[in-house]
């Protein structure tokens, strides 16, 4: 999983007119609630703040965030573009804005915000990161892997750009080499989840299923909440063709997490492989219930009914999979649905 950063900036600002001593005030107040994860109260009292001085850009800045909090992206570029009127050298609201554009997909957007930011403080380490995620996400991992590298000169500390880099390499399938960052992300956190399941992933990849089980396991001890290291873990299990293990892994999963559609599939594969058609069936299912576009688990079940001697409701998902973008499943058609 790659991270994108927000930065909060806690301002006591000495050299404020003296009409806004009060917007001060609640602005501070703000950013004691957003410390303590009261994103609704802070974003009351930023709003108060700017309305006592609306050229405030560091109150409308910081709500920015508390609304990013609250997943309101949209309301949160609203803010960053006041702040960035207000004062245009403002690195942090270009930054941030890019990371909210980001999460709403306007990857090229993200990455004018990020060059700006760049423009106005060279040495912005996490405005590099930031913008290499953003060129992942267009699949630019060449041009990804030189804002992560460049993150790291700039900051040698610096944990997320280590397992940023790492998930670009893996992209290129270069694996050994994400692995390498994966390490250096994890000495510099130990307790770093992320880097623990993209390391064990790229193990699973090089087919050292039981390396890969230690990452995962890793992850779970320090987050045993962590649903998709359940869900990897049981992936390598199932590598390894301990079916049971893998099924007690996907159900915890599922149990964190009644919505991980993709944790119901892959424990219909499992089901699949020990002959338990109809189980497998009730999973896929349950994975298309959540999630109707996912036409791997309408392939799944295609072929868990064609083992049932179901052909029309195999050929009927076969092609549903087909619609929905899985080509390979066309090879199902050709073969089963004359």
């Amino acid at each position: 999983m790659k991270r994108i950063l927000f930065s909060f900036l806690f301002l006591y600002l000495l050299f404020i007119p003296v009409f806004a001593q009060t917007a001060v005030e609640y602005y501070r107040s703000g950013c004691s609630k957003y410390s303590l994860q009261d994103y609704t109260g802070s974003i009351q009292d930023f709003t108060k703040s700017i309305e006592i001085n609306p050229q405030f850009s560091e109150a409308f800045h910081n709500r920015g965030l508390a609304k990013v909090k609250l997943r309101n992206c949209n309301g949160a570029i609203y803010d960053y573009n006041k702040a960035i009127q207000i004062n245009p050298k403002y690195t942090e609201a270009y930054c941030n804005r890019g990371a909210a554009k980001e999460h709403l997909q306007d990857f090229n957007g993200a990455i004018i915000d990020f060059n700006n930011a760049i423009e106005i403080n060279p040495q912005f380490a996490r405005a590099y990161n930031n913008r290499g995620n953003a060129k992942q996400d267009l699949q630019d991992y060449e041009g990804a892997l030189e804002d992560f590298t460049k993150a790291i000169e700039i900051n040698p500390q610096y944990a997320v750009a280590y397992n940023n880099r790492g998930l670009a390499k893996a992209s290129m399938k270069d694996y050994n080499g994400a692995i390498q960052d994966y390490n250096k992300a994890i000495d510099l956190n130990p307790f770093d989840t992320n880097a623990c399941i993209n390391r064990g992933a790229s193990k699973e990849y090089l087919q050292d299923f039981n390396g890969a089980i230690i990452d995962f396991t890793k992850a779970i001890t320090i987050n045993p909440q962590f649903a998709r290291a359940y869900n990897y873990r049981g992936n390598s299990k199932q590598d390894l063709k301990d079916y049971e293990g893998a099924i007690q892994d996907f159900t915890k999963a599922i149990t964190i997490n009644p919505q991980y559609a993709v944790a119901y599939n892959n424990r219909g594969l499992v089901k699949e492989s020990l002959k338990d058609y109809r189980g497998a069936i009730q999973d896929y299912n349950k994975s298309i219930e959540i999630n109707p576009q996912y036409a791997d688990a309408y392939n799944d079940r295609g072929v868990a009914k064609h083992l049932l001697g179901d052909k029309e409701g195999a050929c009927f998902d076969w092609r549903k999979a087909v619609e929905l973008g899985l080509i390979n499943a066309y090879d199902f058609i050709s073969e089963y649905c004359k």
